[in-house]
């Protein structure tokens, strides 16, 4: 393996306790929360864990809680692979716990050529279904639940049509992100993973940036509501461990990914819970998964936004309730018996200060660059949350531990370099 490749901290660190009986675990993708999460959930548990990354400045490189380390510059190449098979061949069988869609898929395309480790990852027609929205709404529908009414243009006519006939607001995604964002770069095109639409002529404009390529993003009816996760570790088909949140707070403001969530008790929304098994059952999920819903308050309407057929951008909330998720999938691929976990938490907090206060400087520098427009401004509110939850004793964050001070270190050394 090349060393522009691939860098080593072995020298650093040893490799593996003498008196550990565990065997290692590889993760790949330690440049944001998710992965260090994980490093941090099975570090704690006495896994050696081998952390892999694809740039020297990832977070999860700094924490105490890896045995060893590897940076592989280029994703998804024959040199990562080689690498990985390296690997297998000097620790043993072991397995490997990805973050990314993007790494998921790669592994699922190449599970048979990484020797003695095994990825952990569901297969690749499963796995197809929960990339593609189009096919979870309508997977979701088949099992009962509320589903957005959606529809996907095929042409500038169709665009016309829908513009005189669909119910606005809408916000337009793309079916499968993946996919498409190769196809928009080599265009000049940004991909936008949810735009708000208002208007007929909003939406016209906004699909006509797209005609040059010949594909449109989904057109999907604006739900009202808070982002509700509900989680699950699918066992032979059986739900060994869930676990639910909800998105106090999001970036951006009007909807995206949650910056502030908040545990939620499991004698909430049982009946929606189990609606979200079936659900995966029926797509015959195996393995971690995040079930998605817009939930109204007011209503209680819950309306199925996705799947996410992976560990998610607030998987710090869950290390610190102790939900164990990667804790299972670690047991599970490396042939061992499932733990039996204590019931998770349900009364933390959790936060990503860098993110709220991003969120905070829109909110009262630039509210006009809300999309959307029914989002209600509530700066005092907003404030006032932000100081008093560094007070509160059940808070927790994204990044920070007192025991594995060094991510944040280098997570604040990122951001200066970014606003330089």
């Amino acid at each position: 393996m090349s060393k522009h490749n691939v860098v080593s901290d072995a020298d650093q660190v040893p490799f593996l306790p003498s008196s550990t009986t565990l065997p290692p675990c590889i993760v790949l993708g330690l440049e944001t929360q998710i992965g260090l999460g994980i490093v941090r959930e099975l570090g704690r548990a006495g896994v050696p864990v081998i952390g892999i990354a694809h740039e020297s400045s990832a977070i999860g490189l700094a924490s105490r809680y890896l045995t060893r380390s590897l940076v592989i510059q280029e994703p998804r190449s024959a040199q990562l692979l080689a690498a990985i098979h390296a690997l297998g061949e000097e620790l043993g069988a072991c397995c490997l716990l990805a973050v990314s869609e993007a790494n998921l898929s790669w592994l699922a395309q190449h599970r048979q050529d990484f020797g003695r480790v095994r990825p952990v990852v569901p297969q690749e027609e499963t796995l197809a279904i929960v990339l593609d929205k189009q096919r979870t709404l309508q997977a979701g529908r088949d099992v009962g639940l509320t589903v957005p009414q959606t529809v996907e243009p095929t042409s500038m006519q169709h665009v016309t049509e829908l513009a005189a006939t669909f119910t606005f607001p809408a916000v337009l995604k793309w079916k499968d992100p993946n996919k498409i964002a190769k196809k928009l770069a080599a265009l000049g095109l940004q991909l936008v993973k949810a735009e708000y639409v208002q208007t007929p002529s909003e939406f016209q404009a906004a699909a006509g940036r797209y005609a040059p390529l010949g594909e449109w993003p989904m057109m999907q009816a604006y739900c009202a509501g808070m982002g509700l996760g509900q989680f699950f570790y699918m066992c032979k088909g059986q739900a060994v461990r869930r676990f639910q949140h909800l998105r106090i707070a999001e970036w951006p403001p009007e909807g995206g990914f949650s910056s502030v969530c908040d545990a939620v008790a499991l004698h909430h929304h049982v009946e929606l819970q189990e609606k979200s098994i079936a659900l995966l059952r029926h797509i015959g999920w195996e393995g971690v998964a995040m079930v998605e819903y817009r939930w109204d308050p007011l209503t209680d309407r819950a309306v199925l936004m996705e799947i996410n057929g992976r560990y998610w951008g607030s998987y710090p909330l869950a290390v610190h309730c102790k939900a164990g998720f990667a804790l299972l999938a670690y047991h599970e691929g490396s042939g061992l018996a499932l733990p039996q976990l204590p019931p998770p938490r349900q009364d933390i907090r959790c936060r990503m200060v860098a993110t709220e206060i991003k969120r905070l400087a829109r909110i009262f520098l630039q509210p006009k660059l809300i999309a959307d427009r029914s989002f209600r401004v509530r700066r005092t509110w907003e404030l006032w949350r932000f100081i008093t939850d560094f007070l509160r004793p059940n808070v927790r964050y994204y990044v920070w531990s007192i025991r594995d001070m060094k991510p944040l270190m280098a997570d604040l050394r990122n951001l200066f370099r970014k606003s330089h």
